[in-house]
């Protein structure tokens, strides 16, 4: 049967199966999902300990949510700063250009493991992610 114009094949994707890739910020990222000039899905892995780079975003915005291990998220937009804990269950969004930086807590369990919607997708180019000042040392490279 053909796809009808405009309709997107159906994906499915297995996080194990993911291919592994580092973030510009320094996290591990398992891309899964792509839905053409909408949005991508991934999650993010960073290990017990971890403080990824302070970076913004140049064209996409970000959904998290949190599902396992904990940290904490700081972000900063024009006048507004705050950092929020990040556990399982707690969602957060990171809008077009928002500073940004996480980390994931030493004495955690296990990894923060976060699932993430990038709108729209993420893409791939050397200055989307950039450089910014952030309240903690990065520990990844």
């Amino acid at each position: 049967m053909s796809n009808q114009a405009g309709q997107q094949p159906f994906d499915t994707a297995d996080v194990a199966d993911a291919p592994v890739v580092t973030a510009p910020d320094g996290a591990e990222v398992r891309p899964l999902l792509v839905l053409e000039g909408l949005g991508s899905l991934a999650v993010f892995v960073l290990a017990p300990g971890q403080v990824t780079h302070a970076v913004s975003h140049a064209t996409v915005r970000e959904l998290w949510q949190v599902t396992a291990g904990s940290g904490a998220l700081w972000r900063r937009q024009g006048g507004r700063e705050e950092s929020v804990r990040l556990v399982p269950g707690t969602a957060v969004s990171i809008p077009l250009g928002t500073a940004f930086q996480f980390r994931a807590d030493a004495d955690s369990a296990g990894p923060l493991r976060i699932t993430a919607v990038t709108m729209p997708p993420w893409p791939g180019t050397d200055d989307e992610a950039r450089p910014e000042e952030g309240p903690w040392e990065a520990t990844v490279r």
